[in-house]
């Protein structure tokens, strides 16, 4: 197995040497900091405090009954197409305010269904039937409903923060570190592109670690002991996008997001298979593989900052080898405008 030392002075040799090639080929290749700028794309306040407050304040800001702060922001266009039933909600056009009425996750089921009733929206067509938490109430509300949530669907229609798990599953070998790379299924989102070894929404009520293993069975038919003794929790990621139509749906919905990461060591004899239809297969591959593949944009862009976060933590990409070593850290755990949930 390779020194942290030596692992990250490959990754300068590797790097140097993949540019040079594309160079010479007349092919522009993504750096580090393009990848995380391709995900976290929402502006930074101190980048621009103009552009960003003249931006922020054209959104709607969605709230709850108990909660003094916005836990989502709402497009105007949305606010405009949106069928909303005025019984239902409390929505103040001066202020950009939008407030359910108790109880609010049937409030906010019954207008996303009536949206999708009406073709409102193309990023309904899909209804998941998976519930995306919202936000946890402090106390009872007088109809008893403290978490509130929403079909996966319709979260990017109202901006709130979605929580999810992504795991890197690695083999060390004679060789050195290899990584498990699916192949999204082309009929998916971001078909064709590659991903984590296992990744999927955290639904409402579940825990990060419960998610991880389901996903596991479910994507590359890992078994859940194996998932269960040998995955390794290793913090979060944080980061806002804009959705590209990629992603299904409209073109420019907002997606805060938080991640648990999970890293998972397994032995040669591991070998992840697809199991349902999201991946087309797995491959195996060297640092200089996955290294290559990033630049050139094969990855999903979420999942190319857990991949940055990966060789960081295993002292692969360092200060060194990576002249924006501090802002990718920073990017990477972005402190987002709305409360984050600390059980889902």
């Amino acid at each position: 197995m390779r020194s942290h030392e030596s692992s990250g002075q490959g990754y300068t040799k590797i790097s140097e040497y993949l540019h040079i090639i594309a160079a010479k080929a007349g092919i522009v290749m993504k750096s580090n900091l393009d990848l995380v700028n391709d995900c976290d794309s929402f502006p930074y306040y101190d980048d621009d405090p103009q552009a960003y407050t003249e931006l922020v304040s054209s959104y709607y800001k969605l709230y709850t009954q108990r909660y003094s702060k916005p836990v989502g922001y709402v497009l105007p266009w949305v606010v405009k197409q949106m069928p909303w039933e005025s019984n239902l909600w409390d929505i103040d056009h001066d202020k950009k305010q939008i407030i359910p009425s108790f109880p609010q996750s049937k409030t906010i089921e019954a207008t996303l269904k009536r949206a999708q009733d009406n073709r409102v929206f193309k990023v309904l067509e899909k209804w998941r039937n998976e519930l995306y938490t919202v936000h946890r109430e402090d106390g009872l509300n007088p109809l008893g409903d403290r978490t509130i949530t929403m079909d996966r669907s319709g979260s990017p229609l109202f901006g709130i923060v979605t929580y999810g798990v992504h795991m890197t599953t690695y083999v060390n070998t004679q060789d050195g570190m290899k990584i498990w790379v699916p192949k999204r299924a082309k009929g998916k989102t971001y078909g064709g592109l590659l991903d984590n070894t296992v990744a999927g929404g955290i639904a409402t009520g579940e825990h990060p670690l419960e998610c991880i293993m389901r996903e596991s069975a479910e994507e590359a038919s890992l078994p859940e002991e194996l998932v269960r003794s040998a995955a390794k929790p290793c913090g979060t990621i944080s980061y806002f996008s804009f959705r590209d139509p990629r992603a299904g749906g409209e073109n420019g919905l907002l997606q805060p997001e938080v991640q648990f990461v999970y890293d998972m060591e397994v032995g040669e004899d591991v070998v992840p298979k697809p199991c349902d239809d999201e991946v087309e297969d797995f491959r195996l591959w060297t640092v200089a593989e996955v290294q290559k593949a990033l630049s050139e944009g094969q990855f999903k862009p979420n999942c190319a900052l857990y991949l940055l976060d990966f060789f960081i933590r295993h002292g692969i990409l360092t200060a060194q080898n990576e002249k924006n070593y501090i802002e990718i850290i920073s990017r990477l755990h972005r402190k987002l405008p709305f409360p984050t949930a600390t059980a889902m």
